[in-house]
């Protein structure tokens, strides 16, 4: 289980460190992404689907609340 763990944190990191996208909203500024993203994973986790499901399925869910709500994820621009 401890060995489980620490891979996923090292996965996580690899994928962070290489990451070059950005979540934008044509309305909206970045500063309220925060707040509809908690507004998102809030939404998710009442869900009785999710009380009991993997990270990963919440993840997918709150992305994709976050799309119904105009964000989109693009590559940065460097």
């Amino acid at each position: 289980m401890r060995n489980e763990i620490i891979v996923s944190v090292l996965v996580g990191c690899v994928f962070t460190a290489c990451s070059t996208t950005e979540w934008v909203h044509p309305n909206k500024p970045s500063d309220e992404y925060v707040s509809d993203y908690n507004k998102c994973q809030n939404a998710v986790t009442k869900d009785p689907k999710f009380q009991q499901g993997s990270q990963l399925m919440i993840l997918n869910s709150t992305e994709r609340c976050m799309q119904k709500e105009g964000w989109r994820l693009v590559e940065r621009s460097n």
